[in-house]
């Protein structure tokens, strides 16, 4: 249960990253560029902009967001990244947020390169705050006496969900790709009540609200509300410094 309006409250914090990304991106006229797992489609309009004379390809694992997608002007899809493979003539391939998602996706990479053309490129971006205070206290929370039956482990993300950036050049240059891979925190400025909260609801909570009827979840958000209050304390300035680390590997294969 993915809520677009939720997703894009903090567009603007969400899409530095996906330009940081796409700026390493060296293709001048590909013929194809795809974007796996386009959510709302307002990043893969800029996708389009960049290049305006590919074909844009443009899908999501859910309805809602390729709803959302096409109210963008997005001819989106929904599909399984499991299940996609790049069209022969793909010379891009973006995938920004999404991979974190995907448990082994890092098995999916060789094929990938595998199926891409010669001179294709391949961008990825994913969160790496998965031991942050956050993500360390939606766990707890999780797994406490009254929430541990009901939810299990709910599919949160545990450490271990993504590598860090030696791990996707590891793969990448094994693959026979040219590989730049780095990581970036961004201290990302939030304001208004509970933002932290607000800001992991759109995203990391997700499976929890999957789990749970409508009067649970606002019990959870409750409980979990002055724990992120606490690890992210709001400044006398009203602001709540939010720091995010995410992880980023562009790779070109030879020509």
């Amino acid at each position: 249960m993915w809520d677009p309006d939720k997703y894009l409250a903090f567009d603007d914090l969400r899409a530095r990253p996906f330009f940081d990304l796409v700026g390493r991106v060296g293709a001048d006229k590909p013929r194809r560029v795809a974007d796996v797992g386009c959510g709302p489609g307002n990043l893969t309009a800029a996708l389009a902009t960049r290049w305006p004379e590919a074909a844009l390809e443009a899908f999501d694992s859910s309805p809602d967001m390729v709803a959302a997608a096409r109210q963008h002007g997005i001819d989106a899809t929904v599909a399984d990244v499991r299940d996609w493979r790049p069209a022969p003539d793909t010379d891009v391939v973006v995938t920004n947020a999404v991979l974190q998602w995907v448990p082994d996706h890092l098995a999916l990479l060789p094929d990938w390169v595998a199926a891409l053309p010669d001179g294709a490129w391949l961008a990825i971006q994913v969160p790496g705050n998965f031991d942050a205070p956050s993500h360390l206290a939606i766990r707890e929370l999780a797994s406490s006496p009254r929430w541990r039956e009901r939810l299990g482990t709910a599919g949160l993300l545990d450490r271990q969900a993504v590598p860090d950036p030696a791990g996707y050049a590891g793969v990448l240059t094994a693959a026979g790709c040219r590989v730049d891979a780095w990581e970036t925190t961004y201290l990302q400025p939030l304001t208004g009540d509970d933002p932290v909260l607000e800001w992991v609801t759109g995203t990391a909570l997700r499976p929890v609200r999957d789990a749970l009827d409508d009067a649970a979840w606002q019990d959870f958000r409750a409980e979990l509300a002055p724990l992120l209050r606490t690890a992210y304390p709001q400044q006398p300035d009203g602001v709540t410094w939010l720091p995010f680390r995410r992880v980023f590997a562009v790779a070109h294969k030879p020509e």
